[in-house]
Parts: structure tokens; sequence; C-alpha cells
């Protein structure tokens, strides 16, 4: 007796099935930069970055997209209402603020001698710091 294969998937290895649902968008920016929001309904505004999500592309600026969210109590102590929280955008909708002139600006990315990578802003040359995430 012959065992049944299915045909479609019969030579691939198991697990590269969803490999495009896994690959991460390059975001050019990180947790705690300042940017500023270049297009939709909140542009114009500007914020720290509080969340990257990386398999999606988008980041979540506090103060920015400020969505309502009826939030049910779980336990006789919570309380329930409605809450206001800011909901995550595209991060191509967003560009890093230059630490020296507070413009909007892209970034290069610079490798040191000593293999280290360094943002520059683009116009003005100035390199970008990492921004200290308090965990």
């Amino acid at each position: 007796m012959r065992i049944l294969t299915y045909r479609r998937t019969a030579g691939q290895r198991p697990g590269l099935r969803h490999a495009e649902n896994r690959r991460r968008v390059p975001v050019h920016v990180l947790v705690g930069d300042s940017v500023r929001v270049m297009r939709g309904e909140d542009k114009g505004k500007e914020g720290k970055v509080i969340r990257v999500f990386p398999k999606t592309g988008r980041v979540t600026i506090e103060g920015v997209n400020i969505v309502k969210r009826h939030r049910k109590a779980r336990r006789p102590e919570e309380q329930s209402g409605i809450l206001e929280q800011p909901a995550p955008i595209h991060a191509s909708n967003v560009m890093l603020l230059d630490p020296k002139s507070g413009r909007p600006t892209r970034i290069r990315i610079r490798i040191d001698d000593d293999g280290t990578k360094e943002r520059l802003a683009v116009k003005t040359g100035e390199p970008i710091p990492r921004p200290v995430v308090k965990r």
C-alpha cells in the first residue's frame, strides 16, 4: 500500500509555508526617538516612539492617533469605562527629527572603523544618538 502525499507541498521543508508572514519590515525609527507625523489625520504632530512593531512596520507614538477603547472591568475592584490610548500608525508616515535643528530629516547609516553603526541626519550631517530606553 502506498503512502498518500499532498502534492503541492511534497518538495518543501516543513515550517516554510508561512515564511512570508514572519518576514520583518525594516523600520527606520527606534523606541524613544522623537518623530513628526508627515501624513494622515495627525499630520504635523510630534512625539516620542513608544513601541515599534517590526512584523507589520508600524509604530506607536505618544499623543498621536488617539482612539477610544471601551474596557470592561475584569475584577470587582477595577473600573470599566472608555479609555483613550494611542494606536499604531505606519512607520512610512513619520520622519525622525534632527537633534540639531529640530526639523524632520531622513537618516543615513555610517559604519565606523570599529564596525559600529551610526545614524546620520541627511540634511545636516549630524550624528543622531541612539535613544536610551528605560526598562
